[in-house]
């Protein structure tokens, strides 16, 4: 054998083992996960958003065989959670619940934010929607949206207005509201959908308007009186209770969208993995019932879907803080 062909063989060997020992190594995919995942809530727990996320992380762990942790990282209208996840790494470990109202009202109120909201995450899948349900405190002497905001008008001195964060959707649908009523209102920041609901069935705040799917819970026990919901027709199961819109105000639609993200730069073949099991999941006739049940409708989405919708639902955000000359500190 001459030294050319000596040397071809040599290298031919080299080429097929190293060919062999790439096809032998797994995809991220095949081995992810392989250790704890992090579900970042950026909200406090017992909220709409928490309560998801719970769910998710069980069914996650039953399917993947590691454990899902919900990490509740809450403040500055979602931003601190956020921003946590948009500057962890890529892997996969680390994925974000997120309220869309954190990349779509909070960015068109927060000037600085820390994060880029359209291009400082991975979108994986939309998860579902809710209307805002309008409720109030039971001692509140009204019953009906038109009757809300004359009390709040003749009472501005002892009527608050309970909402997630300042430049949240829930703030900007009481501000618009209060705009086309001509009704001056008072906010008050929370945290959390948990502490605004306990805060307003106490009396510390008289009303509040956030997702179904924490106000029906609440008002199907009593403790809070829900007057109206920000769809834009009837629920089926609460065929009594008017929308916002048909009280007055036409069109007036308001809602919040829950979402998976990761980091960004998050592996596809970690994306499609992720957005397989959780579409399978939320997919399940039970689950769609069970969340029918509360206000909430199940919308999962490709990758692309859900940036696009996140890219209109901010620009509709934009123009909506420039009309009523929204200010947040």
């Amino acid at each position: 054998m001459t030294q050319i062909s000596r040397l071809l063989n040599h290298t031919l060997f080299g080429i097929s083992v190293v060919v062999i020992a790439l096809s032998s190594t797994p995809s991220a995919a095949q081995t992810y996960p392989s250790k704890s995942v992090r579900l970042v809530v950026p909200y406090a727990a017992g909220g709409a958003t928490d309560g998801v996320a719970r769910l998710l992380a069980v069914r996650l762990q039953e399917v993947m065989g590691q454990t899902f942790i919900v990490d509740n990282r809450a403040g500055a209208n979602g931003n601190i959670g956020s921003d946590f996840v948009a500057k962890s790494p890529a892997d996969g470990y680390t994925l974000l619940v997120a309220d869309l109202g954190t990349f779509t009202s909070g960015a068109a109120v927060y000037p600085n934010l820390p994060f880029d909201p359209l291009n400082d995450f991975t979108p994986i899948t939309m998860l579902l929607s809710s209307p805002y349900g309008l409720a109030i405190t039971p001692s509140l002497p009204v019953n009906n949206v038109k009757e809300l905001l004359t009390y709040a008008k003749a009472n501005p001195g002892k009527f608050n207005y309970a909402m997630l964060g300042n430049g949240s959707a829930s703030h900007l649908a009481g501000i618009e509201l209060g705009a086309l009523a001509g009704v001056p209102m008072t906010f008050v920041p929370y945290k959390g959908g948990s502490p605004a609901l306990t805060d307003v069935a106490g009396g510390q705040a008289q009303a509040l308007s956030i997702a179904m799917l924490s106000t029906y819970p609440i008002a199907k026990s009593g403790k809070i009186k829900l007057i109206g919901v920000m769809s834009r027709e009837r629920l089926s199961f609460l065929p009594d209770i008017p929308t916002v819109a048909e009280s007055g105000f036409p069109g007036f639609v308001a809602g919040q969208w829950l979402a998976l993200y990761g980091p960004k730069s998050l592996p596809k073949d970690i994306i499609d993995k992720l957005r397989t099991e959780v579409i399978k999941f939320l997919s399940l006739v039970e689950i769609k019932k069970r969340f029918a049940e509360q206000g909430a409708e199940i919308i999962t989405s490709t990758p692309e879907e859900l940036s696009r919708f996140v890219s209109d639902e901010k620009a509709k955000f934009v123009r909506l803080v420039k009309e009523h000359n929204v200010k947040v500190d």
